[in-house]
């Protein structure tokens, strides 16, 4: 989730008309397009496997400390609290943050190539596996926390969550476990004008849910199997119906910029952030918040950082800002975290791969979208659709990638295309076994029953 701080207010908004120019002005030329990675992984105590807390000598704070004496990062604070950090030297920018449970996030650059998300997530682990050593802590990257309760989960001291906490069981049944349990791969694409924005949507969207099977890795709560293969696909099913979802007016005629300024004027608000402190405002009107009518900060006007901010809060399955993001994927290791880029920017990023994909998922209904998004987390790819699988649609999908990376010719320093990168996903399409089946079998098997295998067969 965004970090935010404090910098220069901008003017008040004026009218509508600005919110959905904030949209626009992420359209930009092909030559521009770069990719976004982001993940989650959950930080654990390797003598006991405890969650780590934020505060004390071996706790998430001394991991952040940790980082900025070995690499120069530079800290992010809230109040008394470092909350993430900046890496200086990244080009396009990235990252660290911590999301609600202790999840530690890369946020990372933009980057013009698979290869060179790779080359960020190598050093990436790098780094904060030479702090954990020393401070007897792993990295758990995986989709929903295999082992600890929900109170045994610490909380982050970031006043966001504090609202969110507090709101998310008025509207959910699971938005906690999302918040605290959760773990995800998110990736970050471009769009060149509304219509590309349209028809990048429109596939992706259709298609989250064959991501999150392809990706399935969450089979696991409290130290037992849960039921699902994706489990924290399953979550967001009953976390906010106001801001989640497969979103079928995306689908609908006349569907642009415009429609998605109105979606989000309408998802309630969290919080509106003033002198350094978040202001409870969950469940209030951004429309109120414009004509200087919210009961938070009554006669006041938002400014862009407050619609950036609220942008951020809506949390369908791919969510727009200036860009697409991508968010079905459960959280996975480096090999996935390379995987799910590489899928999705050789299906949008390649005109001929874009038409395919399109027409791939044209004619399927609202109905049978939302009817394979609500299967796929028990049954991932042997979920029935239309007269075919969600496995036979993926390793069509994975082709169209497959080709759309073989046509953008990105090399890397060993003269290889950025189809290298999709060998995993390949694998799990053909064979039909995710790697939530795979942890299944090893539970039942090797494991005997014991999920506490899981850290160190995952662990970073």
């Amino acid at each position: 989730m965004s970090t935010r701080q404090d910098g220069p207010k901008s003017p008040p908004i004026s009218s509508r008309r600005e919110l959905i120019e904030y949209f626009e002005q992420g359209c930009k030329p092909a030559s521009q397009w770069v990719i976004g990675t982001e993940h989650e992984k959950f930080p654990f105590n390797r003598s006991d496997l405890t969650p780590v807390p934020y505060g004390g000598p071996r706790g998430i704070r001394a991991i952040l400390e940790g980082l900025i004496a070995r690499e120069g990062f530079v800290p992010v604070i809230e109040g008394e609290n470092i909350i993430a950090l900046q890496i200086p030297d990244a080009k396009g920018g990235g990252s660290i943050s911590l999301e609600p449970g202790g999840q530690f996030e890369l946020s990372g650059a933009t980057l013009k190539t698979v290869h060179e998300t790779e080359y960020e997530l190598i050093s990436h682990f790098d780094q904060t596996r030479a702090v954990g050593d020393s401070l007897g802590i792993g990295f758990l990257p995986i989709g929903f926390s295999p082992l600890w309760s929900r109170a045994e989960t610490p909380g982050m001291p970031k006043g966001r969550y504090a609202i969110m906490t507090a709101h998310m069981p008025r509207v959910g049944g699971l938005g906690l476990d999302m918040m605290y349990r959760s773990s995800t791969v998110q990736v970050n694409l471009d769009f060149g004008s509304e219509a590309d924005m349209v028809k990048k949507f429109r596939v992706s969207l259709a298609l989250q849910p064959v991501v999150a099977a392809l990706c399935a890795n969450s089979p696991f709560t409290e130290g037992e199997p849960n039921g699902f293969l994706t489990f924290r696909s399953e979550i967001w099913r009953d976390t906010d119906p106001h801001r989640t979802g497969m979103l079928p007016f995306v689908f609908e005629q006349g569907f642009g910029f415009e429609r998605y300024c109105d979606y989000v004027l309408d998802v309630p608000m969290y919080f509106v952030f003033r002198d350094g402190r978040y202001i409870d405002a969950s469940g209030q009107s951004f429309r109120d918040f414009l004509e200087g009518k919210l009961a938070a900060l009554p006669g006041e006007r938002p400014d862009m950082g407050d619609w950036a901010d609220h942008v951020s809060t809506a949390f369908p399955e791919v969510r727009m800002k200036r860009f697409l993001e991508m968010r079905g994927a459960d959280a996975g290791g480096l090999r996935r975290l390379l995987e799910v880029p590489a899928f999705w920017t050789g299906l949008l990023y390649d005109q001929s791969a874009l038409d395919a994909a399109a027409d791939l998922v044209e004619g399927w209904t609202a109905g049978e979208r939302q009817s394979m998004r609500d299967a796929v987390p028990r049954r991932a790819l042997a979920t029935p659709f239309r007269k075919l699988t969600v496995g036979e649609i993926a390793r069509e999908a994975v082709a169209i990638a497959r080709a759309g990376l073989k046509r953008r010719s990105k090399r890397d320093a060993e003269g290889r295309d950025e189809t290298r990168h999709l060998a995993g996903l390949e694998e799990i399409a053909q064979s039909g076994r995710t790697d939530a089946e795979r942890l299944l079998e090893a539970y039942h098997g090797a494991w005997k029953g014991d999920v506490r295998k899981a850290f160190s067969t995952l662990a970073i």
